[in-house]
């Protein structure tokens, strides 16, 4: 009989784990999904979407579901609260749980990095002495740039905020990833940009933009990961099947 394993997805990880889960002979993956993004991919099969309610509904579902074996936390390194959760819940269950997370990027000689633990310090340091800001975000961290009325902001996300906060200068620019190297060095230098702003996702879709900076002497105002529980933690997929298959073994 399969062995279900809950993925709490999202990421490319997410997604590429539950592939590996639906050919696997002894494996069966479930996929939860935040349901952020209005059209999210649907993963390889099973899928839910939408919170749990928090650390108890989270327990409540894993009750309500006997046959889940394990979980692994797939999701992106800034959804912390979920990760939370999930060790919660897991503890009280008595199951399995392992992190699934592609590793930070680390500065390398000739970045001009700046690392900070909120968005209200990164504000803080982009008022000082930055004119032409590329905001790397997400839709719902806007708001602590968009009192800098005397910066130009180039804010590029997936979706349009909405609402969107009210920047004094702003232009909104809708793509996704991945980004190449050359696409990456000609939005700097047409937009004459001089920091960009992002987290540290990690990861290859939005690194180009890094070595970019990098080329043409543009600051990177970073925030950290934010910390998570103390757990079983890998960065790839092969680990994570690796896992389980300690965890249910034959």
């Amino acid at each position: 009989m399969n062995v279900e394993v809950l993925i709490l997805g999202g990421t490319t990880e997410g997604y590429a784990l539950a592939a590996a889960l639906a050919d696997h002979p002894r494996f069966t993956p479930v996929s939860s999904l935040a349901g952020r993004t209005a059209s999210p991919r649907s993963p390889a099969g099973e899928v839910r979407i939408g919170g749990f309610g928090g650390p108890d509904g989270l327990e409540a579902w894993l009750r309500a579901r006997p046959t889940i074996a394990a979980i692994i936390d797939s999701t992106h390194p800034f959804a912390s609260r979920m990760g939370w959760n999930a060790a919660t819940a897991c503890a009280a269950r008595a199951l399995p749980l392992l992190r699934l997370e592609r590793p930070a990027w680390r500065a390398v000689p000739g970045d001009l990095w700046d690392e900070v633990e909120d968005w209200e310090q990164a504000a803080a340091l982009v008022s000082a002495r930055s004119r032409r800001v590329l905001l790397a975000l997400g839709r719902q961290e806007l708001e602590p740039f968009a009192r800098l009325d005397t910066i130009r902001f180039l804010i590029r996300s997936v979706e349009r905020p909405e609402p969107m906060p009210a920047f004094a200068q702003a232009e909104i620019l809708l793509a996704r990833g991945p980004f190449g190297l050359e696409d990456e060095r000609a939005l700097l230098s047409s937009h004459e940009i001089d920091t960009i702003v992002c987290k540290n996702s990690g990861g290859t879709a939005t690194e180009s933009k890094l070595a970019a900076a990098r080329e043409l002497g543009v600051r990177v105002v970073m925030r950290r990961r934010p910390r998570r529980p103390d757990l079983p933690n890998v960065a790839t997929v092969a680990e994570a099947v690796a896992w389980l298959e300690t965890i249910s073994p034959g």
